[in-house]
């Protein structure tokens, strides 16, 4: 998980709950990093984006320094801020008013948020609202599984599986990868590891996964990767 995507994250505590009674909240955080053997490294937080929906009972003062002391600072670690480090909390004052009753229209579940923001290809369809059924959902939850089993065993720092397929077509129409020039190895070795300990057929996926269990409740908060407590998230070992 990208290093952004996991501090937006926001920790949630007893002083977050009193603070914010009200569901409508925004993160966002900008890192610089540098690049080593095709990995992204973050050296430093250059910006903290931080809207939070909260009662009227609490000021904007007192907002801004418990979510800086209590969610910030707990969340990103020390080493990540310094002196240059903008942080832009609740910047259009109060937001008492949120959700639908402040906004009209819905976009809903935003793709992004729910998978490894930026960092990684999306193919458009959107998790929740599809069951398992369709590769929208299942085949991204696999080819996630394939990239961090690679990149946990040490086979390459970075990792992309790229997988497209056809209605009644059980193979996948291609498999692309990329590990941006992270790994000793070549695209062809790495291909048949992958063939070797991964089938990405829909069939397949669904059962290796287990996702006809009542499992996706937990993804309706903080996406659908990141957390071990879901069958995709599990490193598989590998045979080389």
């Amino acid at each position: 998980m990208s290093a952004p995507f996991r501090y937006t994250h926001l920790q949630q505590n007893e002083r977050w709950n009193i603070l914010v009674d009200k569901p409508d909240t925004k993160s966002q955080v900008r890192c610089e990093y540098y690049f080593d053997q095709g990995a992204c490294i973050p050296i430093r937080v250059r910006t903290v984006v931080i809207s939070v929906q909260h009662s009227e009972k609490i000021s904007l003062e007192q907002l801004q320094n418990d979510i800086m002391e209590h969610v910030v600072k707990m969340v990103i670690p020390d080493e990540y801020l310094d002196s240059r480090t903008v942080f832009h909390i609740n910047i259009c004052a109060a937001f008492i008013i949120g959700g639908p009753m402040g906004d009209s229209g819905l976009t809903g579940r935003k793709i992004i948020a729910d998978t490894n923001s930026g960092w990684g290809a999306h193919g458009g369809g959107a998790f929740s609202g599809k069951d398992f059924t369709k590769v929208d959902r299942s085949a991204a939850y696999a080819a996630i599984g394939v990239a961090q089993s690679l990149v946990k065993s040490g086979i390459c720092w970075r990792f992309l599986v790229q997988a497209s397929y056809a209605i009644d077509v059980a193979e996948p129409l291609s498999t692309t990868i990329f590990d941006y020039g992270s790994s000793d190895k070549t695209q062809k070795e790495l291909v048949t590891i992958i063939k070797k300990n991964f089938d990405l057929r829909p069939g397949r996926i669904l059962k290796d996964l287990d996702l006809k269990s009542p499992i996706y409740q937990k993804t309706s908060t903080y996406g659908h990767f990141g957390r071990d407590v879901f069958s995709w998230e599990q490193v598989k070992p590998l045979i080389l």
